[in-house]
């Protein structure tokens, strides 16, 4: 993604600090989108950063569980999680494999670590559905780690592109694997070492957020740059041109876009749908075995 020098810069508009809770059979982890200080960013409804050492906070993992009307997006640092749905679909994700699976109108799945000892780290992103796609028929998608491709836009910066595109240093755009037409996302995982600048140009239009898991960084050029603390999450505003620096330990950050959907959001638990109604009817479809 090029960008005019003269474009507005983006700016944090927030910051947010995830809230340590527990979900599955008692995975512990910090929930930063999906909480009172930010219930949602459309069109993200839920961003968990899972990450321990201890087998204890995370061993019983996430036993089978109901979703529909919208996608899962995981994406493992460190540790190993076996997938399995009742689609049929099964996968084990590595450290650096990304799972991106749509509910769509129902799927019951498990996600279950597949080691006694070490660490577990990563991410997951819900994403919601457009209406019209809410009762699509559910998809499995699994990026082992030689999949995600890597950009090198400048020295010190490299970039996995899980979703969207990075102008590279030697011209091209390299392009992620994962295309959803209706959120059009932008998803990169931006490793910079210490002191480090990397400007880029955010989709217009969408909705954006820096979240640093590594180090810490700025946001913005000059007086304006705003510094971005470890574990904090920076809703971005106010323009197209985003520059980031590192810290003096360097800097590793999520960076996630999404075309807003602006439509009403009906969501309880596992179900995200557009009303009431179409909530109650997802458990009862759930409870009656129709996913």
């Amino acid at each position: 993604m090029s960008h005019p020098a003269t474009a507005p810069a983006a700016r944090v508009i927030r910051t947010v600090q995830g809230m340590p809770t527990s979900d599955g059979a008692g995975v512990k982890l910090r929930r930063v989108i999906g909480t009172p200080q930010l219930p949602d960013l459309d069109p993200f409804l839920m961003l968990d950063e899972f990450g321990t050492d201890r087998a204890e906070d995370y061993i019983a993992g996430f036993p089978e569980h109901p979703h529909r009307g919208f996608e899962t997006v995981t994406y493992m640092l460190d540790g190993r999680m076996r997938h399995r749905d009742n689609r049929g679909n099964e996968g084990l994700l590595v450290p650096g494999a990304v799972q991106w699976m749509t509910a769509g109108r129902g799927v019951v799945h498990s996600e279950m670590p597949e080691q006694q000892e070490g660490r577990m780290r990563g991410f997951q992103l819900w994403v919601n559905l457009p209406a019209r796609l809410k009762m699509s028929e559910p998809a499995y998608q699994e990026f082992a780690p030689d999949r995600i491709p890597v950009a090198h836009p400048a020295e010190g910066v490299s970039i996995k592109v899980i979703a969207g595109r990075v102008a590279d240093a030697g011209g091209g755009d390299v392009v992620g694997p994962i295309v959803q037409p209706a959120t059009d996302p932008l998803y990169l995982d931006i490793d910079l070492a210490p002191g480090r600048t990397w400007s880029t140009a955010l989709p217009e239009g969408h909705n954006a957020f820096v979240f640093v898991f590594e180090g810490a960084l700025s946001v913005g050029e000059g007086a304006e740059a705003r510094p971005l603390a470890l574990h904090t999450l920076g809703v971005l505003g106010g323009g197209e041109r985003l520059t980031l620096t590192a810290g003096a330990s360097g800097a590793r950050a999520i960076l996630v876009g999404g075309r807003p959907l602006r439509e009403p959001v009906a969501k309880y638990g596992p179900f995200v749908m557009n009303t009431k109604e179409e909530l109650m009817q997802a458990f009862v479809d759930y409870q009656e075995g129709r996913f």
